[in-house]
């Protein structure tokens, strides 16, 4: 029986080598601010342990679909999923890295985390400039026990285009029709005159002008709530129950998210059924080319999110992100064999 030298040689079929690719020292990427805080943790970790650095510039899911289509990053990220035929006309691949939860934020003197009560028509009612003072009936109705001020609300939005926009406002959508009929859906989108405005950069400025601004409501990822002790907000999901924005909440939404019939991995999970839902979730997602020039540093950003995937679910969860499930991380690694290739054809990632 003929053999290789490698030992490659088995029952008639020859496998295939892995690639080996020479070592890369730093890796780049671009887009939202949502998973910025775990994306910091894992990059952290993953330097110590493989001595590979992540430079990430956290400037939106807007400039993160840019850089990423004008080829000035690695990856691109963005909570704002492409359609298949999105991805397809960019000759664009994306899967999902984790997934989290937003959350309005509030600076109402007096207050304490999660102690007022919003229902999505209100919040969107907010946002529209119809409720312009805390002590508006439609508030009120559902916060009777609080003593809320006579006071104007300014309502505080992301000024850069945004992924946590695009997820805020497909769910005020779903919950107002006034909503979706008059600003609709976008990572920018024109927000009422009707209500007095602030625009922030990234999450890290929505949280920043809520807790410098009394009488302020925003909306950011949870893990920037709690860094910033922020006055977050129960809110009322799908089934009619006031919830908390906690762990148990996120993962109650999330386990609804069927990825496996979500072509090109778009899919949305805002307002999901359920009891113990909370009712703004959000997955985050990597954008990268199909045909790579630069085949070494391509394997180097898909080993990161091998080992992240692998090594970071503690991390993620200590933040209150979702990390994915392990179904749906193998049908990621599966398409990554299968649509991230070389410029002679060949699978990047072994």
């Amino acid at each position: 029986m003929n053999k290789l030298i490698n030992g490659l040689l088995l029952a008639g079929s020859v496998l295939v080598a892995p690639v080996a690719f020479a070592k890369v020292d730093a890796i780049s990427g671009a887009g939202a601010t949502f998973p910025y805080p775990v994306y910091s943790k894992w990059a952290e970790a993953y330097n110590k342990a493989e001595g590979v650095k992540l430079n990430y510039q956290a400037i939106g899911s807007g400039g993160g679909i840019k850089q990423i289509k004008a080829k000035t990053v690695d990856f691109g990220a963005s909570d704002a999923p492409l359609t298949k035929e999105e991805l397809d006309k960019a000759g664009l691949v994306q899967f999902p890295a984790v997934m989290g939860a937003i959350v309005p934020v509030v600076n109402v003197k007096g207050l304490e985390a999660g102690q007022m009560k919003l229902s999505g028509e209100v919040l969107a009612n907010i946002y529209l400039g119809k409720i312009k003072y805390w002590d508006d009936a439609a508030i009120k109705a559902d916060n009777a026990d609080l003593n809320l001020p006579h006071k104007p609300i300014y309502t505080v939005h992301r000024s850069d285009g945004s992924g946590t926009s695009f997820n805020f406002t497909d769910y005020l959508a779903r919950v107002s029709s006034d909503w979706k009929d008059n600003v609709g859906v976008g990572k920018e989108v024109a927000w009422p005159k009707e209500a007095q405005q602030l625009g922030g950069k990234g999450n890290e400025g929505v949280a920043s002008f809520v807790s410098r601004t009394p009488g302020s409501i925003g909306y950011v990822e949870f893990a920037y709530a709690k860094a910033h002790s922020l006055t977050y907000t129960q809110m009322k999901n799908k089934a009619g129950k006031y919830v908390q924005p906690e762990m148990s909440a996120f993962q109650a939404a999330a386990a609804n998210a069927d990825w496996a019939n979500a072509p090109g991995f778009h899919l949305i999970l805002n307002d999901q059924p359920g009891d113990a839902s909370w009712p703004m979730t959000a997955a985050t997602f990597i954008l990268m080319h199909t045909q790579q020039a630069d085949a070494a540093t391509a394997d180097a950003v898909l080993k990161f999110f091998d080992w992240s995937y692998a090594n970071g679910d503690e991390a993620a969860s200590n933040l209150d992100y979702i990390p994915m499930p392990d179904s749906v991380v193998n049908m990621v690694e599966d398409m990554w064999k299968k649509d991230i290739k070389d410029e002679s054809g060949k699978a990047v990632f072994n």
